[in-house]
């Protein structure tokens, strides 16, 4: 006779376990606290087996029938249910360890040894923020790429153009991981570049070579911070990126040989970099050292000394000066890039000056002391070439 949902709620608890059948193996079992829980049993290669469905009351009774009947069409094809419900408890903590999100991460992980730590921070910041929660969850492997293109037209859609781009190309990095570590088929974040709108290619303006001098001259007599001017200054005769020159320690300059080393830790990429000074980097250094020279670092914070200064202490000496829009402090950065280039001087020596690991153009070789002494006759001619309307004060 057939279970009612009347007589399972009215059967109470005994002394000792008892079943209340349904039929075709399948059945109640009544614990002796009042517990009831489903039970399938059946024969399998000739033996006895039984699996579980679950609590009356979390499964309905013809939520059990359901299952039941399920696994009597696994049997019929020669599928044991059990080994079939072990598979499937396999395939889902598989798809969890291998989502997007934890494969994302384990990627992360391994990367960021050879990263500095912002940049690490910025790379996993944006994955969290713009990825994850709408496609972190699922599978890698069954990920289509509409899926991860919807995701992309969102941040476009809020006018971040180059983010999309960038965490296209970072989610590119993950799928390419995904495929040699055998968790997915194909990497096709490539292929939606065409989908998606270009990025504006100058969002570090910079000057170019005639509006150089009058720029030059007007950072000379600014009248605001003597830390924020000297920090501009130098950012314009280095080439090196705002960070670094704002973490800058004063262990790090080797005065003797017009030498500064930035440690690998405070590297985007996490190598390395020696920075030739020129002896108008030195003069400024000099002064700066008269200032800041009783603490570590070189910028330190208006605050608090143990910090570095703002990072927005530059670009407000730019905006003050009248260049909002026109200059960016890493705008300083593809000034020289451009000088340099328009000069005739080798792009070998320029992009290892920038820290640039370019496979392309020194294919993929970087030494932090290579071609030294010919960027030091550079960036002396540099320094030169773009102060050469003002008298650097000794």
């Amino acid at each position: 006779m057939l279970l009612s949902d009347i007589q399972i709620k009215r059967a109470k608890a005994q002394d000792k376990p008892y079943t209340l059948n349904d039929g075709a193996g399948l059945s109640l079992l009544i614990e002796t606290n009042g517990a009831k829980g489903w039970r399938f049993r059946y024969r399998f290669a000739g033996k006895p087996k039984m699996i579980s469905f679950g609590v009356y009351g979390e499964v309905s009774l013809a939520e059990a029938r359901r299952k039941r009947e399920e696994a009597r069409a696994m049997l019929a094809k020669g599928i044991n249910p059990s080994d079939a419900r072990k598979a499937d408890k396999i395939a889902l903590r598989f798809s969890h360890e291998n989502s997007f999100e934890a494969v994302a991460r384990e990627w992360h992980s391994g990367k960021k040894a050879t990263w500095s730590d912002g940049y690490a921070k910025e790379v996993l910041g944006c994955l969290e923020r713009d990825i994850f929660p709408y496609i972190g969850h699922r599978p890698i492997e069954q990920i289509e790429p509409l899926e991860l293109l919807t995701v992309l037209k969102k941040i476009e859609k809020r006018g971040a153009l180059e983010q999309a781009s960038k965490i296209r190309r970072r989610c590119g990095e993950v799928l390419r991981f995904a495929v040699v570590t055998g968790r997915a088929k194909y990497n096709f974040a490539p292929d939606l570049a065409i989908a998606l709108n270009k990025p504006q290619q100058n969002h570090f303006p910079f000057l170019t070579e005639k509006e150089i001098p009058a720029f030059v001259e007007a950072l000379e007599e600014y009248q605001g911070s003597s830390l924020t001017k000297y920090a501009t200054q130098l950012l314009m005769l280095t080439g090196v990126r705002t960070v670094e020159l704002r973490e800058a320690l004063w262990c790090e300059f080797d005065f003797s040989n017009a030498l500064w080393e930035i440690p690998k830790e405070r590297m985007k990429k996490r190598r390395s970099h020696l920075v030739p000074l020129s002896s108008q980097a030195i003069d400024i250094l000099n002064k700066l050292k008269v200032i800041t020279g009783k603490y570590q670092l070189v910028f330190p914070g208006r605050n608090d000394v143990r910090k570095p200064m703002s990072d927005a202490s530059i670009n407000k000496v730019i905006k003050m000066l009248g260049y909002h829009g026109r200059l960016t402090g890493h705008g300083f950065r593809h000034m020289m890039s451009t000088v340099l280039h328009e000069h005739g001087f080798d792009s070998a020596w320029i992009e290892i000056q920038l820290a640039h690991v370019d496979k392309n153009s020194i294919r993929g070789i970087y030494n932090h002391a290579h071609y030294l002494c010919q960027r030091k006759e550079m960036i002396q001619w540099y320094s030169s070439f773009i102060m050469r309307n003002i008298l650097v004060k000794k």
